[in-house]
This record gives C-alpha cells, sequence and structure tokens, in this order.
C-alpha cells in the first residue's frame, strides 16, 4: 500500500527554522516528483514547493528564499527546509505526490510560529 508520512512540524517562535520531513512507504520518490502544501485555518490548500523527479525545485513566491526543498534519494525521503518562520506561516504541511496518474498524500504535520 503506497503511503506518505509527514515529521517535524512543531512550534517555533518567528525567526526560527523547521525542517519537515516526507517519507513513504510503496513509492520511490526518486522516480516521482513531489511537492509540499500548506494549509492555514480557514485558507484554503496552498502551495509550498516542489521537487521534480529530476531535481528540479520550483517555489511558492511566499516562501522563497527562505524554504528549501531536496530530496535524498537512498534515504527515498524529501524534505523541506523553513527558515526565518513568520506566523503567516503557521499551517498543516502536506506532502504529496502523483503516481500512474493517482494522488497521494500524507496525514499531514502541524507547523505553529508564535510571534
Amino acid at each position: 500500500q503506497k503511503q506518505l508520512m509527514e515529521s517535524g512540524g512543531g512550534l517555533v517562535q518567528a525567526g526560527g527554522s523547521l525542517r519537515l520531513t516526507c517519507t513513504s512507504s510503496g513509492i520511490r520518490f526518486s522516480a516521482n516528483g513531489l511537492a509540499w502544501h500548506r494549509q492555514a485555518p480557514g485558507k484554503q490548500r496552498e502551495w509550498v514547493a516542489t521537487v521534480a523527479a529530476g531535481g528540479a525545485t520550483r517555489y511558492a513566491d511566499s516562501v522563497n528564499p527562505r524554504f528549501h526543498v531536496w530530496r535524498d534519494n537512498d534515504a527515498n525521503a524529501v524534505y523541506l527546509q523553513m527558515t526565518n518562520l513568520q506566523p503567516h506561516d503557521a499551517a498543516v504541511y502536506y506532502c504529496n505526490t502523483e503516481v500512474r496518474g493517482r494522488a497521494y498524500w500524507g496525514p499531514g504535520t502541524q507547523v505553529t510560529v508564535s510571534s
């Protein structure tokens, strides 16, 4: 069964950093791109960053250049390093990929930023 799982969320003060990790069972990230999204209370889910199967990365303007996404093929993990976090970054963060036209999402990890 293919699954994604996020970890690394938590509470951080404004200006602080967190590193999120997305791992998987049954999905090889080296063969599939992966995206990070976030959803704050009362707001729509928004795309944050993507690492393509070939390794190219893209970022939403709201997080560039504070966030950095990369993939570790040996660990089969994708990381999202978030720096200079601000209260508006607080949200549940999700990783997402598509395999043969089917989308997979993790359950999300909460990021809370105190001002």
